[in-house]
């Protein structure tokens, strides 16, 4: 190889204006295939990571090193992939197990008509903790709330905003959900930790939406309910699973291993393997139906569609799509970390976020942006979680307030844009407006907004110690393969 002025790969700088276009492209071609085409966003990732291996080879990078920045990104993935992957056997089992069913029933008999509102958000918040997935809890409960609350003369916007907040509460906190294993993953934060350091700022948005959802539920007390589609999804439940309280005991088993703080891991290895011996011994199926059902997902026959759209689901094959998504962002992510287009980026960025404070308002903020304009609520988390991962480290940053400032700015803010995969969903699942319900997803711009002023309060704003730095720096050198 001749020898240049490029021997040293690492001196090769990229200017913003260059290092900005695989952005810009990849946006607009997000734009197009998902608004227009209704297509995933994995092309668009796959176009910006060619584009950024483009430009970083015209500027002299040599294609072993852009190769090495794509590899070393997907390496960084790895953890949370195997956790995405448990995550989808932990819900097949727990389906199969009438763990999920009898959340779901119990749920249901709580509500009332002077407490819709409460009730509706807390029963998605709930199924949506148990399954993992806001989508399939809007998409069932959500649905059948709807109708509910306008029969008893509820403004839709008010009953969606509510659905929305709880779906999204539980999608949020849930270890079975994908958004929280990708924030958490992508940052190298322990799973379990992740959730508990979010606690600071969702629990505070959930309370005051509650609040609010009791205030304006008042002058509904009087109402009647249509109880009709409740009772048919409680007797689909109570015809095709075994409906006990001792089976919640599995939920609170892995409950109690993330308040002892085990791993994430062995934690959902735990409740896979409860609920499959609830599926096979409890549930009472055949012991090669229980086996399948954790690659193949839980399939059921109900008769009744909210029960059937909900139920079948789950296995290690429902979460390909993340994890495929989850390797092309990290290319992409790896090739721009990689060759110092991030770097540059973010410099740009860090002249207005000096302090701990505004640098994690600015995560925060650019989560929500990256909803806004590549309109994919994973983009949201994996792009800036790999932008300013080292900005963080630099001011001594615990992992896990970068991932709550993800969540917060990405995961819940997602449902506020029009345009963006989920607030398409919802349009087309509730028949409500993004523009219209906004207001009552009191959650949804709450938490973003009280964890910006948490941070320039400085309070939970967690820093490493020396030997956590070290820690952190040899555990990347073990997965990079540079140790």
């Amino acid at each position: 190889m001749k020898e240049n002025h490029l021997k040293n790969q690492e001196d090769i700088e990229v200017p913003f204006y260059l290092a900005i276009i695989p952005m810009i492209i990849m946006v607009g071609v997000m734009a197009v295939t998902i608004i227009k085409f209704e297509g995933s966003p994995h092309v668009p990732l796959f176009v910006g990571a060619g584009v950024a291996a483009f430009i970083a080879w015209k500027l002299g990078y040599r294609w072993d090193v852009i190769e090495e920045g794509a590899y070393n990104g997907i390496r960084l993935a790895l953890p949370a992939i195997l956790i995405i992957i448990m995550v989808g056997m932990t819900i097949g089992s727990w389906i199969g197990g009438g763990i999920v069913a009898t959340m779901i029933y119990y749920g249901l008999k709580i509500i009332t008509p002077s407490l819709f509102l409460v009730s509706i958000c807390v029963i998605c918040a709930i199924v949506s903790l148990a399954i993992g997935s806001s989508w399939s809890t809007m998409g069932t409960i959500g649905v059948a709330g709807m109708g509910i609350g306008i029969s008893m003369g509820i403004p839709a916007p008010m009953v969606a905003g509510a659905i929305i907040s709880g779906s999204y509460f539980g999608d949020k906190m849930s270890p079975l959900s994908d958004t929280t294993n990708l924030a958490a993953g992508i940052t190298g934060t322990d799973l379990f930790a992740h959730i508990r350091h979010m606690f600071y700022t969702t629990i505070p948005g959930i309370v005051l939406a509650l609040a609010v959802y009791f205030f304006l539920g008042r002058k509904f007390a009087g109402a009647s309910i249509n109880a009709e589609e409740i009772n048919g999804v409680l007797k689909a439940l109570q015809e095709n699973f075994v409906i006990s309280p001792w089976l919640l005991l599995v939920p609170l088993a892995v409950i109690l291993l993330v308040v002892k703080k085990v791993p994430a891991v062995p934690a959902l290895g735990a409740g896979i393997f409860l609920g499959w011996m609830c599926h096979a011994f409890v549930q009472g199926n055949p012991l090669a139906e229980a086996v399948n059902t954790l690659h193949d997902g839980f399939a059921i026959e109900t008769g009744n569609k909210l029960v059937d759209d909900l139920f079948n689901r789950g296995g290690i094959g429902d979460m390909m799509y993340t994890v495929s998504l989850a390797i092309i962002a990290m290319t992409f992510g790896g090739i721009m970390e990689r060759t110092g287009m991030l770097k540059a980026i973010v410099g740009q960025i860090l002249k207005f976020a000096r302090s701990a404070g505004s640098l994690i308002a600015a995560t925060i903020a650019s989560a929500f942006f990256t909803n806004a304009t590549a309109s994919e609520q994973y983009v949201s988390i994996l792009l800036p979680g790999r932008m300013y991962a080292n900005a963080y480290r630099e001011k001594k940053l615990h992992s896990k307030n970068l991932s709550r400032a993800l969540e917060d700015g990405g995961t819940i803010t997602s449902a506020l844009v029009p345009w963006n995969t989920c607030g398409v969903f919802i349009l087309a699942t509730l028949s409500v407006h993004p523009f219209a319900y906004a207001p009552y997803a009191i959650m949804n711009y709450s938490v973003p907004i009280i964890a910006m002023i948490m941070a320039f309060l400085g309070w939970k704003v967690e820093f490493m110690t020396e030997e956590q730095v070290k820690e952190l720096e040899e555990k990347e050198a073990r997965q990079t393969g540079t140790a």
